[in-house]
């Protein structure tokens, strides 16, 4: 882990890693959806910076409480990894081969709590600065 052009703190790759190679587990407290939402903001000049990860069953994973380093891994129009739900558990995998010093991104796929309008994308506006950059970390319409 250290700095990140796309934002803050990043993964980054000690060695190669193989396509679809199974790099990470998502980890941290579990909790609600609806206790998550009513957490108090951890930055305040930046209320929408959260660790969570939504779970099919309704639970969030809040990787600031007991997680691990995959919640440094940022977000990317353009990711070289993927996410899967198995189990009630995420697991973070390669999409193409990956060289050492590559930073490890993924498409968060986010989903507002509220309804989506131009501002909540600004809210959530992606800096990864690829080509396919779609503006926001929200999910494709």
């Amino acid at each position: 882990m250290r700095a990140s052009g796309v934002h803050g703190r990043g993964v980054y790759a000690t060695a190669p890693i193989r396509k679809g190679a199974r790099i990470i587990e998502y980890t941290g407290k579990r909790l609600p959806w609806k206790k998550a939402m009513d957490l108090p903001a951890r930055d305040a000049d930046d209320p929408y910076h959260t660790f969570f990860f939504s779970l099919e069953n309704g639970d969030v994973i809040d990787a600031a409480t007991g997680g691990n380093e995959s919640r440094w891994i940022n977000h990317s129009c353009d990711p070289n990894c993927e996410t899967f739900e198995e189990d009630d558990r995420i697991f973070v995998y390669t999409l193409r081969s990956l060289k050492a010093g590559d930073e490890l991104l993924y498409d968060y796929k986010m989903v507002p709590a509220d309804r989506r309008t131009k501002k909540i994308e600004k809210e959530f506006a992606c800096h990864c600065g690829s080509a396919k950059c779609r503006g926001t970390m929200l999910e494709r319409k």
